[in-house]
């Protein structure tokens, strides 16, 4: 096993799979927005605020091409990531790409449980949340159905569902937990 790597619109479950899968296969864990913030030593917020979008997603591209070279990692990439430059062409070079897929409503109850602060949801209302998720993810969308593998995790709402998907994940791309 070389490398994994997560995607999906966020909310969909990315680090929560990732950690699990990478705890599962006893290799390293690496989110990208947390790999982003630990090198620029800026939070994607304030990136995002001194930068803009494409100031943002520059860095993003960068920080990929370092951390998808790693070997033995399950890396959960940014919910825009696959989306910008030739992202996903790259990433299906790298290693087994994994689109976690859920519906638009699934994953605006998951944004409104998280806790982290997403930028391009600030200062929307909750119908203004729902319909930009909408637009969003029928834009990304096309990017992310070239991964190499689909999951369909809109039933991942506690740990025993989570440990499901993980195992399903592991038969899809048929790999041995090293439990």
């Amino acid at each position: 096993m070389k490398r994994i790597i997560i995607l999906g619109y966020m909310g969909a479950g990315k680090t929560t799979v990732g950690k699990a899968l990478a705890e599962d296969l006893k290799c390293q864990f690496y989110d990208l927005d947390w790999y982003i913030e630990s090198r620029m030593r800026k939070t994607v917020k304030q990136l995002f605020d001194e930068r803009g979008e494409a100031g943002f997603r520059k860095i993003e591209h960068n920080m990929l091409h370092e951390v998808a070279e790693f070997d033995n990692i399950i890396l959960s990439c940014g919910g825009g990531t696959p989306c910008f430059f030739d992202n996903m062409d790259y990433l299906n070079q790298q290693g087994e790409t994994v689109y976690l897929k859920a519906t638009p409503d699934i994953l605006h109850k998951h944004l409104k449980m998280g806790k982290s602060v997403r930028p391009l949801l600030l200062n929307k209302t909750p119908e203004e949340i729902q319909l930009f998720i909408q637009q969003q993810l029928t834009e990304r969308e096309p990017s992310y159905l070239k991964a190499k593998y689909i999951l369909d995790v809109n039933l991942m709402d506690n740990y025993e569902k989570i440990k499901i998907t993980v195992d399903q994940l592991e038969k899809m791309i048929g790999i041995e937990p090293r439990r």
